[in-house]
């Protein structure tokens, strides 16, 4: 009887290691879903009228960035966080901004043509006087006064997405 005890106890045992082992081995193996080799933190620096068009800048972070008159055009953009950030005049033609985190941004006078911005929150952001022709903004939040005054001027269809502006912005 005792016998059998002891090897219920070792099998017990062996089980609660193979299970810890496991668990340790997914812990260690696991990494952040955005976290990207490329991506860079560009949060708080002076941006203004550089050139990034075609780059890779998957997930990178443009928190409080000052980019007037920066060239994104056929930038990869994808999961960026730009919020708080200045984007005056900046090009961001055919840019892929999907899942982009745009919360309070300042597209003011920004070239959007083309741009992707599906999935994007886009929340309390200035869109005064920017181009949106062709932009796609399916499922994008965007605060109800600014999706008033963009349909007033959404023309286009994405020719990536095949998608008209006014209808991802929900244009009646």
């Amino acid at each position: 009887m005792q016998l059998s005890a002891m090897k219920l106890m070792r099998r017990s045992l062996v089980v609660l290691l193979a299970i810890a082992l496991a668990w340790l081995w997914v812990l260690l193996g696991a990494a952040p879903a955005l976290a990207q080799a490329k991506t860079i933190n560009y949060s708080n620096t002076n941006l203004d009228n550089r050139d990034f068009s075609n780059a890779d800048m998957v997930g990178s972070v443009f928190v409080a960035a000052e980019m007037r008159g920066t060239n994104f055009a056929g930038a990869n953009m994808v999961g960026a966080i730009l919020t708080k950030g200045n984007l005056l005049g900046a090009n961001l033609t055919g840019a892929n901004l999907e899942n982009a985190l745009g919360d309070r941004v300042t597209f003011y006078k920004a070239n959007l043509t083309n741009a992707i911005l599906v999935g994007a929150t886009l929340s309390s952001s200035i869109f005064e006087d920017a181009d949106i022709t062709g932009a796609d903004f399916t499922d994008a939040i965007i605060d109800r006064y600014d999706l008033t005054q963009l349909c007033k001027r959404a023309t286009g269809v994405n020719p990536a997405t095949g998608v008209a502006t006014r209808e991802s912005l929900g244009c009646r």
